[in-house]
């Protein structure tokens, strides 16, 4: 049993509201809505369009992709967290390793496009950001848990 921390509680809601439930209602409006306007100008920017056929597939197949695996491991593994189990961090350790790669891809592959609808502090923190850095320090903290460290 490893019981939550402050820092598991901080972890868990910052992860709730700036990760699992932006991300939930993003890729279900990407996947249920793929060519509506509203799905473009959060996805893309405001009175943008995809770019090309690859664009959209990599982005509609990115929705499922984050619906199916993604966004469970990171609901389970927090839930399993609260609860102090190992495999909660195992699952939470799993959800911060595909955040930290998938975004760390993104940040750079839709720069070109998102940055300039949007600007830097936007781009920088919100959109690929906080992914990316409640990624890293969740999965960092899911492995020093995991060999019973005391944080």
């Amino acid at each position: 049993m490893l019981e939550p921390t402050l820092i598991t509680w901080i972890l868990v809601v910052f992860g709730l509201l700036f990760v699992l439930f932006p991300m939930l209602f993003i890729q279900l409006l990407m996947v249920l809505r793929p060519h509506s306007h509203k799905t473009r100008d959060i996805c893309i920017g405001k009175g943008e369009d995809w770019r090309d056929k690859t664009h959209f597939r990599m982005s509609f197949g990115a929705g499922w992709a984050d619906l199916i695996i993604w966004l469970p491991l990171l609901a389970v593994g927090s839930v399993g967290v609260i609860l102090g189990q190992v495999w909660g961090y195992a699952l939470w350790a799993a959800s911060g390793a595909i955040s930290v790669y998938i975004n760390i891809i993104l940040w750079f592959s839709e720069r070109e496009y998102v940055y300039p609808a949007y600007g830097p502090l936007v781009y920088y923190t919100y959109l690929w950001g906080f992914f990316v850095y409640w990624g890293a320090v969740v999965l960092i903290y899911s492995v020093l848990r995991l060999a019973r460290m005391t944080l």
